[in-house]
């Protein structure tokens, strides 16, 4: 999500007449755009932030604009008080604050003429989804792409600070939506991954328009999208009508990314996630049998409050058993403001949620790992994104990532490839 935010202020301010700059010393404009999901970014955040000071004493015209879940959708007077040399503060997905204070001072002393089209052009940015364009670097060379369809949350997991920092939930409307799909496919994107905190919930906000899949099937119809993926999915809204539409349609990619965070009912209950460890695994039995070749992609919390030894066990059992094809692991982070942080006692030693973590990390390593041998062999297309140290890195419409040595310019194809040798992150191929 903060990619795709980044993009869209990065596109607004190139309307707007700037041009990216590789250094913060020749900048005019500095965007900071902050994540606060766990302590260690919101650390590297204040970090950053801090380092930030000399350059606008010795530049006092720079402009500073600090976005995202560190501002919060309230905004943050603690963070303002804490540094005064910021000049905007933005909330998460808003472009709004910085480009209004940049035309503000821009058009002091311009005829009232000028300052009326500046305004225009500022509305204009702010609200049509068919205006983006991607900044410079990425127009003609980003082949996939991001787009948001749900801000926020209102779930609410007992561990998680989204909901405070996004707000709550909001279903973008759907002109909106497809309006940015074929602007990005008419700038040579091919893959596009729709986004929500819990994007399968899209639509239940807005009785009168389409859910997921009404709007993965109207996406499908856009010309240039070769692929289109979406995450994150929660155990509790994807439908049969959801996975039947994933099957049905074949530019969207055979591949689900839905959390389990735990694999013990305690722990699940104290993570207010709504579902069983049982339910769980029938929803993945349900997955394998109505999208073949599907891979499937969890999220696992390690570490939680109270979490036992037995506990920890049992989601190393689940994620054993169920041979996942992507673990997504984090050490649990106490975040300010949630209810495991004002209800519950962070009672794991760091050193176990690290062991823990480990523990996991080893296991899915040798799970992803048998998964990719199996391939070894097989013809699979793959999207290629781009030229790594020599190399052409593409992805398989199960997101897994492929390597291929070739002298002639794959950028934006779908091409077979057959592949020669496989490990647990990545596999290498030959054309086919």
């Amino acid at each position: 999500m903060n990619v795709a935010d980044s993009q869209r202020v990065a596109s607004a301010l190139e309307r707007l007449g700037y041009q990216p700059t590789p250094q913060p010393e020749a900048a005019d404009v500095i965007v900071m755009n902050t994540c606060v999901v766990r302590q260690s970014a919101e650390d590297k955040a204040y970090g950053r932030l801090s380092s930030l000071r000399p350059l606008k004493e010795r530049r006092p015209e720079l402009v500073i604009n600090v976005m995202g879940c560190l501002v919060g959708v309230k905004g943050n007077p603690h963070l303002q008080a804490r540094f005064p040399y910021v000049d905007v503060f933005s909330p998460p997905s808003d472009p709004g604050p910085l480009l209004a204070f940049l035309t503000q001072s821009e058009t002091r002393g311009m005829l009232q003429e000028e300052a009326d089209a500046r305004a225009g052009l500022l509305d204009e940015i702010s609200v049509s989804g068919e205006a983006l364009s991607l900044p410079a670097g990425e127009r003609g060379e980003l082949v996939a792409a991001h787009i948001p369809i749900v801000y926020g949350c209102s779930h609410a997991c007992t561990f998680c600070v989204i909901p405070f920092r996004r707000g709550v939930e909001r279903s973008r409307p759907l002109d909106e939506i497809l309006g940015e799909a074929r602007s990005l496919a008419a700038q040579g994107v091919r893959e596009i991954t729709l986004l929500g905190q819990i994007v399968d919930r899209y639509g239940k906000d807005q009785p009168d328009g389409p859910n997921l899949s009404g709007l993965l099937r109207l996406l499908h119809e856009v010309d240039g999208i070769e692929r289109i993926r979406f995450l994150t999915s929660h155990p509790n809204w994807m439908t049969d009508e959801l996975l039947d539409t994933v099957a049905a349609l074949p530019k969207v990619c055979p591949h689900i990314e839905v959390p389990v965070q735990a694999g013990d009912d305690g722990v699940l209950d104290a993570m207010r996630r709504g579902y069983t460890s049982g339910e769980y695994r029938q929803l993945v039995a349900k997955i394998r049998e109505r999208i073949p070749g599907v891979s499937i992609a969890t999220d696992i919390i390690v570490g939680f409050p109270g979490e036992t030894d037995a506990q920890f066990q049992n989601t190393y059992d689940l994620l054993a058993e169920l041979k996942l094809d992507v673990a997504h692991l984090a050490r649990y982070s106490s975040r300010p403001g949630t209810v495991a942080t004002r209800k519950m006692d962070d009672n794991v030693p760091d050193s176990e949620k690290m062991r823990r973590f480990r523990l996991l990390e080893a296991l899915q390593e040798g799970i992803a790992a048998e998964i990719h041998a199996r391939k070894l062999g097989m013809r699979i297309p793959v999207l290629f994104e781009e030229k790594v140290k020599g190399r052409w890195k593409g992805r398989t419409p199960n997101n897994e990532l492929v390597f291929v040595a070739a002298e002639k310019n794959l950028h934006g194809q779908i091409l077979p490839v057959t592949v020669t040798w496989t490990g647990p992150w990545s596999m290498q191929a030959v054309l086919s």
